[in-house]
């Protein structure tokens, strides 16, 4: 995965997201967030999964899921 792309990302608290390369903008929510911000660290996705298992009671099948959905999202945008 490619995390500089990840990097140059602006990202507001209520979600809005900006790549300053492109100047192209999207929205998330706090999960979503949450999910770039530890990309950006370069976690592993099972590392994720873990984290955002703490935070949110969501069923872990689902969460890997729609995981695996965000992330084909953002490759689908160029984001990483």
């Amino acid at each position: 995965m490619n995390v500089e792309k990840l990097t140059r990302l602006a990202i507001s608290d209520n979600g809005f997201i900006f790549d300053p390369i492109t100047g192209h903008s999207f929205t998330t929510n706090e999960i979503g967030i949450k999910i770039i911000i530890l990309l950006k660290e370069n976690k592993e996705n099972e590392d994720i999964l873990d984290e955002l298992a703490e935070i949110y009671s969501v069923n872990e099948n689902e969460l890997d899921v729609d995981l695996m959905d965000f992330i084909h999202n953002l490759k689908n945008f160029s984001l990483v």
